[in-house]
């Protein structure tokens, strides 16, 4: 695909510092951008690179002054490259693949016809998988699962009984819908299993990473809400609702009936207690541990966790704690050399 430089800024309601006839085949980063690339500027600390990229255009925020390079001002680079790399790299198309006779279906399913299944599939009775859903092989779908319309769900992911997943929701290999919660009575003595009898709901909009695994309620539903974005290796456990349009990244592990408001931000390897509540955009940073509630809008920090700006301090004078417990020693050593020097004197 070739488009100029002119329709590239038209589509993305852009403006074009520089020659706008140039043509643009492919987008590529700042350093391996060649003529013919365009690339993008998303983060200041790749500022530098501008100067030096050989691309023959960039997409720039405003203000953003590079003499003799040809420039694409837009409001947000990073939204505008979404864009494009939807119109440059399409997603294959799916539209003949059809039902495999390879894929087992049971008759008492309700598969539409204008579904992609691929062989290796299953799906249990009472599964409904609507129109424009893609399963890719050696998917399982389980008893009274329902599959909104234009949902991709990927290989070798499970998605176990009376789960209900919304539209346009995209699963990648390996995941775990609907596995049961982790409940026992008498940890660690009996270990008694407590029937896990409730479902996962997945809204519109959903999407989920490799290997991410999430809990069926032990009653009621494992809410994941519209348009939330969950990484790789992310444990959900049952009852847990992520609010809409959060973000969790890898490596995080939310406890049983924990609740994530609106738009909050869990950063990589962080860990949340169970029962508790985090508020409306509320931001967790990396390696934290959250132990109790978190009000709207505060961020997040260490392990046990405590307010950011708070938290930075005590880090601070962790790398000085063996310079202070050395003078500490001193000065426990003269305080004793002065109350000795003191007795000494009565």
């Amino acid at each position: 695909m070739k488009k100029t430089i002119r329709e590239i800024a038209d589509f993305l309601e852009g403006v074009v510092v520089g020659d706008d006839t140039a043509e643009i085949e492919n987008i590529r980063t700042l350093d391996e951008a060649q003529k013919g690339d365009l690339t993008f500027l998303a983060n200041p600390k790749y500022v530098k690179w501008l100067k030096t990229t050989d691309a023959s255009a960039i997409l720039v925020p405003s203000g953003t002054e590079v003499p003799g390079k040809n420039l694409i001002v837009v409001k947000d680079p990073y939204v505008c490259l979404g864009k494009l790399l939807a119109v440059f790299y399409p997603q294959e198309d799916r539209s003949g693949v059809g039902i495999s006779p390879e894929a087992w279906i049971d008759d008492r399913a309700e598969v539409s016809e204008k579904a992609a299944v691929y062989h290796g599939v299953t799906i249990a009775k009472g599964a409904k998988v609507a129109s424009g859903v893609v399963l890719y092989p050696g998917v399982y779908i389980g008893e009274d699962v329902v599959i909104g319309e234009d949902t991709v769900i990927y290989p070798n992911v499970a998605v176990y009984s009376r789960s209900v997943i919304g539209k346009r929701v995209i699963l990648h290999a390996g995941v775990v819908v609907g596995s049961d919660g982790f409940g026992f009575a008498r940890p660690g003595v009996g270990n008694d299993k407590i029937p896990q009898v409730g479902y996962v709901r997945i809204d519109d909009d959903v999407e989920i990473g490799a290997n991410t695994t999430i809990d069926r309620g032990t009653l009621g539903r494992t809410w994941i809400q519209k348009g939330a974005k969950i990484d790789n290796l992310v444990q959900i456990a049952h009852n847990v609702v992520v609010g809409e349009y959060s973000v969790i990244a890898a490596l995080a592990g939310i406890s049983g009936s924990t609740k994530l408001g609106k738009g909050v931000i869990l950063a990589g390897q962080t860990g949340l207690a169970g029962h508790i509540n985090l508020g409306d955009h509320v931001v967790v940073s990396a390696q934290s541990g959250v132990h109790e509630d978190v009000s709207a809008g505060e961020t997040v920090s260490g392990s046990p966790h405590l307010p950011h700006r708070y938290w930075l301090r005590v880090a601070a004078l962790t790398a000085r704690l063996p310079d202070m417990k050395k003078d500490l020693r001193l000065m426990q050593k003269k305080i004793e050399e002065l109350e000795n020097k003191i007795k000494g004197n009565f």
